[in-house]
């Protein structure tokens, strides 16, 4: 029995491919919808996220209408300093008879000091020791000397290794700046060895005193040019100090500054090592 070739009848659609599901020329969808739906989508997403965005800057316009460009809005989560020293490091560890072993420390508390030579800090007022320099209603704060040379024994300018080279080390204290702060009484650096046997050491300023004309704060962008107070601890070893490490720890007292947050090791005092070799 012969075969005979079938034709596909009059009329009939030709059969779907997968080719279709990109674009099918006879309804002309592309992926499924027509040129007008996917017009209609792409004009509802764009109102959409336009309005999120309008939404979103409006926000944070709104929000920074309330922000000081000079001082920060809530300042209660830090009600005291935390205390850094310079060098930047808490384990100076040196041999005095190589330069080349403390040079890096040297090399940092020159730099850190730059900004306190006699020469920059003329351009600073001079003012009143004792008092607070409150300047509320001044739209430029003045700023108080610090002079490099109230440092005396650890200014670097009469021993340039800053006594690294004698093993008898400087080390310099500063309080972090809070804005507004105002500490009350006489805020000093007071610094005790924790090994057991005492330390001698000497402090500059005398006593290790920081004066309350540097205070208040009032904000890098009123106070430009402010310069913290300083307290240069000059540890005094002896030779049978030498090849022994040594604990101290310094911390601000004679005020109403924290100093023994157990939660928080550098708030109001700092605790560092020293190992001198020769």
């Amino acid at each position: 029995m012969s075969k005979k070739s079938e034709k596909p009848a009059e009329g009939k659609e030709p059969e779907s491919s997968w080719k279709d599901v990109i674009y099918n020329p006879r309804s002309g969808e592309f992926f499924g919808r027509t040129a007008s739906n996917w017009g209609l989508i792409l004009l509802f997403y764009l109102v959409f996220y336009g309005f999120l965005a309008a939404m979103f800057v409006f926000t944070m316009w709104a929000m920074l209408q309330t922000l000081n460009d000079d001082t920060p809005k809530y300042r209660d989560r830090v009600a005291s300093p935390g205390l850094a020293i310079r060098p930047n490091s808490l384990n100076i560890v040196f041999n005095r008879s190589e330069p080349l072993a403390y040079g890096q420390y040297v090399q940092h508390l020159e730099s850190f000091l730059h900004q306190y030579n006699d020469s920059e800090q003329a351009k600073n007022d001079l003012c009143m020791a004792g008092q607070y320099s409150e300047q509320d209603e001044e739209p430029q704060k003045k700023v108080c000397q610090f002079r490099r040379s109230l440092l005396q024994r650890c200014s670097g300018m009469e021993d340039t290794t800053f006594g690294y080279a004698k093993g008898q080390p400087c080390v310099i204290v500063k309080m972090n700046r809070i804005i507004g702060l105002k500490p009350a009484g006489d805020p000093h650096i007071n610094c005790t060895s924790k090994i057991g046997k005492p330390l001698q050491m000497q402090y500059f300023p005398h006593e290790g005193t920081i004066d309350r004309m540097y205070f208040p704060y009032y904000g890098k962008k009123t106070h430009e040019g402010y310069v913290q107070p300083l307290v240069a601890v000059k540890l005094l070893l002896k030779k049978e100090d030498y090849n022994s490490e040594l604990i101290v720890e310094c911390k601000v007292e004679g005020s109403n500054l924290k100093n023994n947050d157990e939660r928080d090791k550098f708030l109001g005092r700092i605790t560092f090592q020293v190992l001198v070799t020769e």
